[in-house]
């Protein structure tokens, strides 16, 4: 009988092996861009990431709640029913760093993501769809939050 740890480890072999071949479906995996990661505004992050000016949309969805009660750990999602996405992003305008979360998407992929955020106060939350010809279309819900998460 194989242990779990046995297994988990195969399980990284079989997964090392995929990616180092280009098996392994790249959409599957997060990207980063440390400048657009690093950038101080929403702005910034969009332009370092080459996405044009924001456009809000109907068909961008940002679901979290109306109130964190601790911003250390706020559940965020991101989707849209739009075809031709590049990027779906996750941002927290206030935030120090206001780039959350980035994801690669194609039409092969569903573009509906959840993640965590930490939250320093409270804060505009966007959605943002980033087509494959560079426009942005976006959601946007405040989330308010009782105790900041960054430090605060």
């Amino acid at each position: 009988m194989q242990t779990r740890r046995e297994t988990l480890k195969q399980s990284a072999i079989v997964a090392g092996l995929l990616a180092s071949t280009g098996l392994f479906p790249q959409s599957a995996f997060a990207a980063y861009s440390k400048t657009a990661f690093e950038a101080k505004t929403v702005a910034e992050a969009l332009k370092a990431l080459g996405a044009g000016a924001l456009v809000e949309s109907k068909d961008v969805v940002i679901g979290g709640p109306d109130i964190a009660e601790n911003g250390t750990v706020v559940p965020l999602t991101g989707s849209t029913s739009l075809t031709g996405v590049k990027q779906i992003l996750i941002l927290v305008e206030k935030n120090p760093a206001p780039l959350v979360a980035l994801f690669n998407v194609s039409d092969s992929v569903e573009a509906n993501f959840a993640t965590r955020a930490k939250m320093g106060q409270s804060s505009d939350v966007y959605a943002v769809a980033v087509m494959a010809d560079g426009k942005a279309y976006f959601a946007k819900k405040e989330v308010k939050v009782t105790i900041g998460g960054c430090g605060g």
